[in-house]
């Protein structure tokens, strides 16, 4: 895994150098110097799952076959086009939600002398993607079919953060517009498309497949990340903050959070007042009466429950896709995930 993964930081370091040197744009040494250190604060910082999952997929698909250099190189390009999409929503995401701190750093529109120049750089990084792709794809005869999936995937995503961002204004918070299908929705567009569907689609795509023809996969791929947010919601408040690595705040920022729908659904009216009363509130105080509240209602017992029907109801319809090489890749997936502790 360490060998795979500092041959992927190899490729983002070509990949940097081409959009340095892009002959589209005349660069000043100050303007290179600029985008140079927003790609290294942004795009390579975090755990990079997505972007190796396109080279873990692709080599399953092609089912024990040695790839070649090339094959390798392309499904690293493709791996890195996925985080060069995560690295463009999160520069934005921080603004939109006045963040302070993004991966133990300060948001990039918090380092001195960035600011609001940070939502041009989210611009230029959105735009890289589609640089890359034509460097290396354009010749392809799948080079549309992947500009199609990034667009639509990126379409998804931008409408699943307007769905949350809408559904948590300032000064209407009203836990009255939470519910079960509401979470399923954000989570569904925001997160599973583009962290769970993205990267397989990709690896399809490389081997030749038309996606028309693997919309179970998708399906299975987006409940998938949908259980792996519910799994978020939990860690947030129940996960030990040494092991996920941060301090959860859900309670207190007013989340659509599953454990606060799955919550409302299953109290009384007393309860529900209670919750009304003291959610989104920074004290600690009312987020201590909401931790306790969902001690009471046993989420925990609740979360194991709809994590082993998750599980059982993933794997038979993994079980059920007549390819083996793509249920290997979707059990790979879910192996990655299941019971996970951060």
């Amino acid at each position: 895994m360490a060998d795979l993964k500092s041959a992927f930081l190899k490729v983002y370091s070509q990949l940097k150098s081409e959009l340095l040197e892009d002959p589209a744009f005349e660069f000043t040494d100050d303007s290179r110097l600029w985008v140079d250190r927003m790609l290294d604060y942004n795009v390579p910082g975090g755990k990079l799952n997505r972007g190796l999952s396109v080279i873990d997929s692709y080599r399953l698909l092609k089912e024990g076959k040695e790839l070649t250099e090339d094959e390798i190189f392309l499904a690293s390009a493709l791996g890195w086009c996925i985080e060069w999409l995560q690295a463009y929503f999160l520069v934005l995401d921080d603004i939109m939600d006045n963040s302070h701190t993004r991966r133990g750093h300060p948001c990039w529109f918090r380092v001195p002398k960035v600011g609001l120049i940070a939502v041009n750089d989210g611009v230029l990084l959105r735009n890289h993607i589609c640089r890359i792709l034509k460097n290396h794809f354009r010749c392809k005869p799948y080079y549309v079919d992947l500009l199609d999936l990034f667009n639509e995937v990126e379409f998804q995503t931008a409408s699943g953060q307007m769905i949350d961002l809408i559904t948590t204004i300032e000064g209407e918070k009203d836990l009255a517009k939470y519910s079960l299908s509401k979470h399923r929705r954000i989570v569904q567009y925001k997160t599973a498309y583009y962290s769970f569907y993205l990267p397989v689609a990709c690896a399809l795509v490389m081997s030749g497949e038309n996606l028309d023809n693997h919309v179970d996969v998708k399906t299975i791929l987006v409940d998938m990340g949908i259980y792996f947010q519910v799994q978020d919601d939990y860690l947030d408040c129940f996960g030990n903050p040494e092991t996920i690595g941060k301090i959860g705040t859900d309670i207190e920022d007013f989340k659509c959070s599953w454990l606060v729908v799955k919550a409302l659904e299953m109290c009384n009216e007393e309860q529900k007042k209670l919750l009304h009363e003291n959610y989104g509130k920074p004290d600690p105080v009312n987020v201590a009466k909401v931790k306790a509240l969902y001690n009471e209602l046993n989420l925990k017992g609740a979360f194991e429950e709809y994590e082993s029907k998750s599980y059982e109801k993933l794997v038979t319809s993994i079980e059920a896709h007549p390819s083996k090489a793509v249920q290997a890749v979707l059990k790979s997936f879910l192996g990655k995930i299941y019971k996970r502790q951060k």
